[in-house]
């Protein structure tokens, strides 16, 4: 039995040489990311801005205004209200109400009651609160968590290997993350802690990807001593590409089954992790490995433990 070959043997794909128009594409989604992140900003969810999150299943769409009116009539506060993939279920966010610890039991049962008399066959799915002060030690533990991954993995690269592959490691983990904000500020879907749990993980991902090219890379810059820095980054790449190419595609079908099978619940965690997983890829491959040309990696440099310094010539290197 053949096995099935997803990138041929011996594939010589020239990644190096479309580098400054990756590199351009890479700046230019990078900027409008960070650009809708501050025009349009974050949809937080109750994790994060504090309140009590209700979640109501219609037996058809709902019109916004008449369910917003609906509530209003109640008189619990402004509501923030907004449907979900589903146009059938839509989420209700609320501020926590004063008084004793029943005081948000008793809200939500107006609230359902309300929306069952005035929407027939609405059903409830379940709710959550956090207090504003809870909500505001989530975004700074979120922040922090981020933060402290994308210095830790660079400054192992950087030890583990050369300064060059930490810098590039870290350029390509935020344009991950960038990307990632961008997609949630445009669709507006809820950013919560399962967000920031699947940031984490695209973290994970894409410098698990990068350290096996990366690895690649120093194995050839011993065994290839007078190669060029421009050949023997494309002849790494290519070498890692079915392993690569192989990942991401399981990855991706588990993940289309999850977003189609997983229900609403998971459908923010598992778009990021699609997405992060197709930025992750290309940033790994067209992104990272070629900016150590940049950076100034010369052939022969001494990357990690036991290589030797010899002077070769520096074909291509520039």
């Amino acid at each position: 039995m053949r096995l099935i070959k997803l990138v041929p043997d011996n594939t010589n794909i020239r990644f190096v040489a479309v580098r400054k128009i990756a590199f351009t594409v890479t700046l230019i989604l990078s900027i409008l990311a960070v650009g809708l992140v501050f025009v349009r900003g974050l949809n937080f969810g109750v994790d994060f801005m504090g309140g009590v999150a209700i979640e109501e299943k219609f037996a058809t769409p709902p019109a916004i205004d008449r369910v917003r009116a609906t509530i209003e009539r109640l008189g619990v506060g402004e509501p923030a209200i907004q449907q979900f993939g589903d146009p059938t279920l839509v989420s209700i966010r609320l501020p926590v109400p004063e008084g004793d610890a029943g005081a948000t039991d008793r809200l939500v049962e107006r609230v359902k009651t309300a929306l069952s008399t005035e929407f027939p066959g609405a059903t409830f799915s379940n709710y959550s609160t956090v207090s504003g002060k809870v909500s505001d030690e989530l975004v700074t533990n979120g922040v922090l968590a981020v933060l402290l991954a994308i210095v830790g993995i660079a400054i192992f690269s950087w030890f583990r290997y050369e300064w060059q592959f930490g810098v590039s490691t870290a350029v390509a983990i935020i344009h991950d993350v960038l990307m990632t904000l961008g997609f949630f500020a445009l669709t507006q879907m809820p950013f919560d802690l399962t967000i920031v749990a699947a940031v984490l993980t695209i973290i994970g991902y894409s410098i698990n990807d990068k350290m096996v090219i990366d690895d690649r890379i120093r194995e050839n810059m011993r065994k290839y001593r007078k190669m060029g820095m421009r050949e023997l980054i494309d002849l790494s790449v290519n070498e890692t590409l079915p392993r690569t190419v192989m990942t991401s595609l399981t990855i991706l079908l588990a993940l289309t089954a999850l977003i189609v099978f997983g229900g609403h619940v998971l459908r923010g965690f598992t778009a990021a992790m699609i997405l992060g997983v197709i930025v992750g890829t290309y940033s790994s491959i067209y992104v990272s490995s070629s900016l150590l040309i940049s950076l100034g990696l010369q052939p022969g440099a001494p990357v990690g433990e036991g290589t030797v310094k010899e002077p070769v010539p520096q074909k291509g290197a520039r």
